[in-house]
């Protein structure tokens, strides 16, 4: 638990899940006395100095937000998306279990899933956490799904859509992976195809304080990563050639896309570059958004935990040859649990265009982060929410909504 945010976290604690990745449960475990090494491949690195140019140009700084009621009657909602398919319908994940289906802003009585009797949802953290949308949704109907099992495994699952179009078929289940699991915090549960097709994944370090198992610096785990999964065939899934250890070479497990990450909580790619920006949840002192430009190889090592954020983690000095440094970052007197949004690419608000909207589930404030035309990544304050930000979401246009984990979800709006 960070030091400085006891109180808060002792009243959210029943409430909490996996957007508060961030907070530690008291006693947490300390990490391992010998630092993790860095990786003898070297890690691509990312510049935060290239000029801004095509739909990233822009004034960082003049834009406003507010937020409109969209819908109000959700349970512990945790993600918003939409299925690619022209139905103009949203699709809200409920942490109990649940994928609740948004009409014209109203409730579908009957959920479009409900997987509450496989899963755990009783920590903090755990639940029904991700949800995606095959590209190719509106013919094959297929989706997917990542929950903490009544095991506690950190699990993903495909599913289809039955012949009634607001209902999945719950028969149709394939499991693809059941991470095992140490602790009840820092599960990750992110879902999102990149604009290559392929399914990634984020794991959190598998919980604890301090990353106790080194597990962020372990290529030979899941947990810690970004993992990248071609979902296209039968098989649950196959490993993409381009994949950094495709052959699982060195140990390392050919999934890994990306890896140093402690609880990347949300992650998203912009609609218009393909650029990926990654909320990674920090520990006792920093929140971070990390980065990897459209095209670059995998490979990337965030950090974690030879780092928290730019900052070595409980050491004085520490070994950053290979470490990607994030794009942004922020101290815990702003808040203490990070999450990630999106890059705006609507059409109904220009003034937003080209802007990362990002927020903090602790303090509720939402932020913009954009390159300026020198280059250099700028984060400005965009509203005082006073909510309990546990993610943000796009409609199939690239308008952008946020949620409130007490039950409510609004659309973000250009300011007056």
């Amino acid at each position: 638990m960070h030091r400085h945010q006891l109180a808060l976290w002792g009243l959210l604690a029943t409430l909490l899940l996996a957007a508060c990745g961030a907070n530690q449960p008291s006693g947490g475990a300390s990490p391992s006395a010998t630092a993790p090494t860095v990786a003898s491949t070297p890690a691509p690195t990312v510049s935060a100095a290239t000029p801004a140019s095509g739909p990233n140009a822009a004034d960082t700084g003049s834009a406003t937000i507010k937020l409109e009621k969209f819908a109000s009657d959700l349970k512990s909602p945790v993600f918003v998306t939409h299925a690619g398919d022209k139905s103009n319908r949203m699709f809200v994940v409920e942490k109990a279990g649940t994928i609740a289906i948004l009409r014209d802003g109203k409730r579908v009585a009957t959920p479009f899933l409900d997987v509450s009797d496989l899963l755990t949802a009783g920590g903090s953290e755990q639940g029904l956490l991700g949800l995606a949308f095959h590209p190719d949704y509106a013919r094959n109907g297929r989706f997917f799904i990542y929950y903490t099992a009544s095991n506690g495994d950190n699990t993903l699952a495909r599913y289809t859509v039955s012949s009634t179009p607001d209902v999945a078929d719950p028969a149709s289940a394939t499991v693809l992976f059941a991470q095992p699991d140490f602790a009840e915090n820092h599960n990750g549960g992110m879902l999102a195809f990149g604009p290559d097709g392929y399914l990634y994944v984020g794991l959190g370090d598998g919980g604890g304080g301090g990353d106790p198992q080194a597990n962020g610096q372990k290529r030979s785990i899941l947990l810690g990563k970004l993992l990248r999964l071609d979902v296209s065939g039968d098989k649950p899934y196959t490993i993409p050639p381009d994949n950094p250890w495709p052959t699982g070479a060195d140990g390392a497990r050919p999934e890994i896309w990306a890896y140093g990450l402690r609880n990347p909580w949300r992650f998203s790619f912009d609609r218009a570059t393909g650029d990926l920006y990654i909320g990674d949840v920090g520990q006792n002192a920093y929140e971070e958004v990390d980065f990897q430009p459209a095209g670059a190889a995998g490979g990337l090592n965030y950090g974690w935990s030879i780092r928290e954020a730019r900052h070595c983690f409980q050491s004085d000095t520490c070994a950053s040859s290979g470490l990607v440094d994030p794009i942004a970052e922020y101290p815990h007197a702003q808040g203490c649990s990070i999450t990630g949004g999106y890059v705006y690419r609507g059409a109904a608000f220009p003034s937003l265009a080209g802007l990362y909207i990002f927020g903090d589930y602790c303090s509720g404030t939402i932020w913009s982060l954009q390159r300026n035309a020198a280059g250099a990544w700028e984060q400005h304050k965009l509203l005082d929410s006073g909510m309990s930000i546990s993610s943000f979401g796009e409609d199939a246009a690239g308008e952008l909504y946020v949620i409130d984990l007490g039950g409510t979800l609004y659309r973000v709006m250009a300011g007056a």
